[in-house]
């Protein structure tokens, strides 16, 4: 990645990144081949990134998750932290400096929560901050998305853009904008405790289209419109048809066969309490799924119902401040 000019920077020192989980509202896989996709950053949800300079001679050290060893030798699950370090070290022009990179987060990993993302942007972060230097956020995205490549291959942007964003991001054909809702509602988040890959499901529903393209490319026209719909209802405050949207959308990721077992019992509790609508969010194939509640009573009620059914983690997030 090209630079613009010189940089000035000084002497490295510990630097620090933040960013936060994201959950898809709803435009799962449909936003691949250029449907609306709606995502939401989740604020309460951290993910935090030190970076600490090597002494000359000292072998860089990650620790991560359950992972505490050398950098180098972390192994293709930190593929995308390791990439992260890279670009961001050689738009620095700093590649002769290792740094010790140490995360912790308030989320899982592998549950379509954005983890790959917003760990890669926390670090892009932290060693931007070791030296001081000040870069658009324009320029931070672009080093985010290029670790990313690592991870999901062509990642269209969407998890970078949420897991450091203030707003709602609506996703179409690689154009993003900011979405504000209106109306008053919460999210339930359910995490089935299955490790998902959206890299994984991503090649499963395209290998499908390939073999199918009529059939599985009128399943995805349709959920390209359940989710044109569903935006247009949060922009307007109609809680009760976006539940409806997330129904609709639910059938369809099963149609394209990325659900599972456990999502769905998941899913059934949520509307058997009450929710105005649930379905998955991310890839799919385990993860995490979202219920709207219609209030936080509803919420509460639904999280503990939701808890009392195997679900590993729940969280309940204000969908409209």
């Amino acid at each position: 990645m090209e630079r613009e000019g010189e940089m000035v920077l000084g002497l490295p020192h510990e630097g620090y990144g933040r960013t936060w989980a994201k959950a898809i509202l709803i435009g799962e896989h449909s936003v691949v081949y250029g449907h609306p996709a709606l995502a939401l950053p989740l604020h309460s949800l951290r993910m935090q990134a030190w970076a600490a300079p090597a002494t000359e001679g000292e072998e860089p050290q990650l620790s991560a998750l359950d992972y505490e060893g050398p950098l180098a030798g972390s192994g293709e699950r930190f593929g995308g932290l390791r990439r992260a370090v890279e670009v961001t070290l050689n738009y620095l022009g700093t590649t002769g400096q290792g740094f010790h990179i140490r995360t912790e987060s308030d989320f899982p990993a592998g549950r379509g929560l954005g983890s790959s993302a917003a760990a890669s942007g926390a670090v892009v972060r932290a060693l931007l901050d070791a030296y001081d230097a000040a870069v658009s956020d324009e320029d931070i995205l672009r080093l985010t998305n290029q670790a990313e490549q690592v991870t999901h291959g062509h990642p269209s942007g969407l998890d970078a853009a949420t897991t450091s964003g203030q707003g709602p991001v609506r996703l179409e054909q690689g154009a993003m904008r900011t979405v504000r809702p209106r109306g008053a509602a919460y999210l339930v988040i359910a995490d089935t405790g299955v490790a998902g890959s959206t890299k994984e499901a991503v090649e499963g529903v395209r290998g499908r289209l390939e073999a199918d393209p009529d059939g599985v490319g009128r399943l995805m026209d349709e959920l390209g419109n359940q989710a044109a719909a569903a935006i247009a209802d949060l922009e307007a405050g109609r809680m009760e048809p976006l539940g409806d949207h997330m129904n609709q959308a639910q059938e369809l990721l099963d149609a394209l066969q990325v659900g599972h077992p456990t999502l769905d019992k998941l899913v059934q509790e949520a509307r058997s309490n009450g929710a105005l609508g649930a379905k998955l969010t991310g890839g799919g194939l385990g993860g995490c799924m979202l219920a709207l509640a219609a209030d936080g009573d509803d919420a509460d009620r639904i999280g503990q119902a939701l808890k009392a059914q195997g679900a590993q983690q729940v969280w309940v997030h204000r969908l409209v401040a």
